[in-house]
């Protein structure tokens, strides 16, 4: 009976993780996108890239189930493609990573000048570097209590979009989610690629899910169902109530259509789930750089913190840009990287895995066409 508890427990834990970690902060520009394309062509994304990275995340598990050990995506590469790949999977994982916290710092500085500039004044630089430096410093000493607060926050966020929603709901429009315009109509392949990724963390969930590890695959698949459906909710909320008047972070748009108090709310709330995120990719890329490029420790730890502000003071300043080439491109490279490694590790894994899909060759290969496509495009798509 306890074992039977444990491992439901473990469950628990790993989907909360799990999911915690996809649902971030691709979240805000969602409603934004949506007010530019519609909601029909959103749900064709959903359920087209919604299948598709259910499909990658299961490669991903069958990976970390089929090798000794735990790894990064740069080390399965190492094993199963050699060095080059790695070297590849390293520069894309790095900055990938980078651009997360680039995101998270636009989106940060925001929500924080929101609240305090109407008060204490100040440029929107002033707050994004208020962000940074409360980050920075707390990534220099490390933080061990993140998956903990990370947790709280997932509860949290359920609570915030409830409260929202009561407060909201007879504001509600069904006809702000009708809009189209041709021209963005390929601007949500990045975004949603960017929201529903959450395959870094898969190795590690695997190590939780070790007493019962048969139950990866339903995890996996769970996790990005219900991320979606929560973008999907979250999306009906926002763009229902601010229509066209929808900013591009989602949250300070509603100033003009609900109460100072819901707003704060909900700014104080994307605060914290932006800063503990931004805090977890930091120190994530701080130790890539340390332990895996065998840098000094401090040097690593200023690099991952002072990149992405660099590249915000030069101009990188537009939080759906990063959030589209972040996703469409960085990501697309670790898809494609994930699908050569899976192929591989089918004949070449150490272990017998405790699921095994059975997917066509053809098929799997023309996944990465099809991300070798979206990569062109969106470097093609944001360099016009």
């Amino acid at each position: 009976m306890n074992s039977k508890l444990s491992k439901n427990s473990n469950f628990f834990q790993a989907l909360a993780i799990l999911t915690g970690t996809i649902i971030g902060v691709g979240l805000f520009s969602l409603p934004y996108i949506t007010a530019k394309v519609g909601i029909f062509t959103m749900l064709v994304y959903f359920l087209v890239l919604g299948a598709v990275t259910s499909l990658i995340g299961l490669f991903y598990g069958e990976i970390a189930l089929r090798t000794k050990g735990l790894h990064r995506l740069p080390g399965y590469a190492g094993k199963y493609l050699g060095k080059r790949a790695k070297v590849i999977s390293f520069i894309s994982n790095t900055l990938g990573l980078t651009g997360a916290i680039l995101a998270y710092l636009i989106i940060g500085g925001r929500f924080l000048g929101s609240i305090f500039q109407s008060s204490f004044g100040g440029s929107d630089f002033v707050y994004v570097f208020i962000f940074f430096l409360v980050g920075a410093i707390l990534t220099y000493f490390g933080i061990g209590s993140i998956a903990k607060a990370e947790s709280f926050l997932f509860i949290l966020f359920f609570f915030i979009l409830g409260f929202i929603f009561y407060k909201g709901f007879w504001m509600i429009d069904a006809g702000n989610l009708l809009n189209f315009n041709i021209e963005y109509l390929f601007l949500p392949y990045g975004a949603i690629l960017f929201s529903l990724s959450g395959t870094t963390l898969i190795p590690e969930v695997k190590e939780i899910l070790s007493k019962d590890p048969k139950k990866l695959k339903k995890l996996i698949l769970l996790a990005i169902s219900i991320a979606a459906i929560t973008y999907l909710f979250f999306i009906f909320l926002i763009l229902g109530i601010t229509g066209q008047g929808t900013s591009d972070d989602a949250i300070t748009g509603l100033s003009n259509f609900l109460g100072n108090e819901v707003i704060v709310f909900a700014l104080l709330f994307g605060i914290l789930t932006v800063f503990t995120s931004f805090l977890t990719i930091s120190l994530t890329l701080k130790k890539i750089l340390w332990y895996d490029l065998r840098l000094k420790k401090n040097l690593a730890w200023l690099i991952a913190c002072i990149v992405p502000l660099i590249l915000f003071i030069i101009g990188f300043d537009n939080f759906i840009t990063v959030i589209a080439l972040t996703g469409g491109v960085m990501l697309g490279i670790d898809v494609v990287i994930i699908t050569l490694i899976y192929l591989k590790a089918k004949t070449k894994g150490d272990l017998e895995p405790a699921y095994s899909l059975s997917i066509p060759s053809f098929f799997v290969y023309f996944l990465i066409l099809f991300f070798i496509i979206g990569i062109i495009y969106e470097i093609v798509y944001f360099i016009k």
